[in-house]
């Protein structure tokens, strides 16, 4: 009888087992498409993940086009031309402030070395961009960087007496505010001591120059100007503006040459601080520089790439809404 016992429980166990086998071989023959389905779209897959991006831009350059900055720069212009009295005002006294304290600036970096260094006239020069930054970045009205408007003029978008609305309104609210940040830094005492015996000497050395000198300085000094704030407008993102913006503001002022809105601050200042000179000359240091600048950003840089690119697709391009708030950039549409 044990052994009967015995003999069925191997034969219970053994079928068990084979049933077993069976059914893990049925799984098994179920699954497989669907496991080689899935292994034959992970290597297809495979090469998509492993290559590497393509960029948007094949250039690499991540920045508008100079076709595309000179549109934008036109709009912006028929925008500005149509702000209203008070925000031109509050704007350009923001402005004359802000290159004020770039000035400032500028100053304190050159207090206490020689201010005929190259090098250090270079790292003054990029203290001095902050000026710059500010207006851009922050917002505000320069009258240098307006001189951009000529674009929208010459493509009859501005009229002529907007466009010198727009200059003598901000022109004069630079020179405001220029002069409201000199009297802050003189009651600071900031005219006393080393940094006011440096701007003493750059104010006589300004002084000094002769009408050619000053005019020939206004425009190469207003070209670079203008040409940071092109640049500006080719940037994407607010740190891209500010490395556009160094170069040109480093150079200008490495080179000596003369800016209408700067001179409204570090002449006067520099007169503060003991300068030899008088009113008669500061007028006319910033009557000959304002005429350079004038010369050197309508001219030499917005008539040059409205020429270039501006010029051919004058009878393509038409407002879209010349109602549209004057306090709002201008849409465009083409034909």
């Amino acid at each position: 009888m044990s052994a009967s016992f015995h003999a069925r429980r191997d034969w219970f166990l053994g079928e068990a087992q084979r049933r077993a086998v069976r059914l893990t071989g049925d799984r098994l023959k179920t699954s497989a498409p669907e496991i080689k389905s899935a292994e034959t779209a992970s290597v297809a897959a495979a090469p998509e993940r492993l290559a590497p991006s393509t960029p948007s831009d094949p250039t690499g350059i991540d920045a508008y086009k100079p076709e595309e900055i000179a549109r934008r720069i036109e709009t912006a212009g028929v925008a500005k031309a149509k702000l209203p009295l008070r925000s031109l005002l509050a704007l350009g006294g923001l402005a004359g402030a802000f290159i004020s304290i770039g000035a400032l600036f500028y100053l304190a970096v050159l207090t206490g070395a020689d201010p005929m260094h190259g090098p250090t006239r270079f790292v003054a020069g990029i203290a001095f961009s902050l000026g710059l930054i500010l207006v851009i970045v922050g917002g505000a009205e320069l009258f240098t960087g307006n001189t951009l408007l000529v674009m929208g003029w010459v493509d009859g978008l501005v009229t002529t007496r907007a466009l010198l609305r727009n200059w003598l309104i901000v022109f004069f609210a630079n020179l405001v505010g220029a002069l409201t940040l000199c009297l802050l830094a003189w009651m600071a005492g900031l005219h006393l001591g080393a940094l006011g015996a440096m701007a003493a000497k750059i104010a006589a050395m300004k002084l000094t120059l002769s009408p050619t000198e000053m005019l020939a300085r206004g425009i190469l000094c207003n070209a670079l100007v203008c040409l940071a704030v092109w640049l500006s407008f080719g940037a994407h993102d607010v740190a891209s503006k500010i490395l556009a913006i160094i170069p040109p503001i480093a150079a200008f002022v490495a080179l000596g040459f003369e800016h209408c809105v700067a001179n409204m601050f570090l002449l006067p200042f520099g007169l503060l601080a003991g300068a030899s000179g008088d009113t008669v000359g500061l007028i006319r240091n910033i009557g000959w520089v304002t005429l350079g600048n004038i010369i050197g950003g309508a001219g030499g840089v917005a008539l040059s790439y409205w020429a270039a690119y501006r010029a051919p697709a004058r009878s393509t391009v038409v407002p879209s809404n010349p109602d549209a708030n004057p306090a709002e950039p201008v849409s465009w549409q083409t034909r």
